[in-house]
């Protein structure tokens, strides 16, 4: 009975992606953009450089916590791609969050962070050098909480930590180009 509604309800949401999963229609989305489409100016590089405003439901039943990455597989060309660019990595996100607030400052308790490609914690915003890149934002629900003794990780450190536990994964991506 609750299947149709989630559909339904998956169906009346218009700036998502559903998860890959047996157990649930998760997803993640934004106010701020639409699944594939451009990321506005203020949570990039050439703005205030805020994190974008971010949602996200069902999460499986059986999970203990996510993950949430955004990264730059596009990096430093998108005409010809070398590595992926991590803009934000979080862990440890409590079942329970819905999301995170734009410009975000303070996150849900236990929530960690980790590195990313410059070397900081904390969201860095699109600020691609050259064509339009894509942002992926990928939230995991893990079947695990990480050990606060994970400290600051990589992304790398994190998703080898996430292996075997991942219940459901989501994603959401927009795209930028750096205004001349």
């Amino acid at each position: 009975m609750t299947r149709p509604i989630v559909i339904l309800t998956a169906l009346l949401i218009p700036y998502f992606v559903q998860a890959e999963t047996k157990d649930t229609a998760m997803y993640i989305q934004s106010t701020a953009f639409q699944h594939q489409a451009e990321i506005p100016s203020p949570y990039t590089c050439d703005g205030a450089n805020l994190s974008p405003p971010i949602n996200w439901s069902p999460i499986p039943a059986a999970s203990k916590s996510l993950v949430l990455i955004v990264d730059d597989p596009d990096a430093p060309d998108p005409a010809a791609p070398k590595l992926t660019w991590v803009h934000w990595v979080l862990y440890n996100l409590p079942v329970h969050s819905t999301g995170l607030a734009e410009a975000v400052k303070v996150l849900p308790t236990g929530t960690g962070q980790g590195l990313n490609d410059w070397k900081k914690t904390g969201y860095s915003g699109p600020c691609p050098p050259i064509g339009r890149h894509r942002y992926v934002h990928k939230l995991y629900a893990l079947d695990i909480e990480l050990p606060a003794s994970s400290g600051t990780p990589t992304k790398a450190e994190l998703e080898q930590a996430m292996q075997g536990h991942i219940l459901a994964k989501a994603e959401l991506i927009g795209t930028y180009q750096k205004q001349k």
